[in-house]
């Protein structure tokens, strides 16, 4: 029988990227493999201000909720404002960007993605 688990955020390491396509980006696993997660993984992303995540596409969807901040998302070419509350789809094949549009508050969001090789 499998065990569930619970933690707390602040327990889990994160990782800062910091590329060419990526600025200000925390990263922190929350639930994934290590977990036992055989379907999803649930992500906590923080982007610091100014910061932005990869404008980039994928062949899975993923959902996101935007939990503190304010920023705006890309989807399919189209820029949406976003804060606190908001909850976005984000179909598989579709360009898409997140954006921390503050000058001195975090944008942290949920991102929930499929449990594949390449996540």
């Amino acid at each position: 029988m499998k065990k569930g688990s619970v933690k707390e955020r602040r327990t889990i390491k994160g990782e800062r990227i910091e590329t060419e396509a990526v600025k200000g980006v925390l990263k922190q696993v929350l639930i994934g493999r290590e977990d036992g997660a055989e379907n999803y993984i649930m992500r906590l992303l923080t982007v610091s201000p100014g910061g932005h995540s990869p404008r980039h596409q994928h062949p899975w969807e993923h959902e996101v909720f935007i939990l503190n901040g304010e920023g705006k998302c890309l989807l399919d070419n189209e820029w949406h404002e976003l804060s606190k509350g908001n909850a976005v789809f984000v179909p598989r094949g579709v360009l898409h960007q997140f954006v921390n549009s503050s000058k001195n508050e975090d944008f942290e969001f949920i991102c929930v993605i499929p449990n594949v090789e390449e996540n």
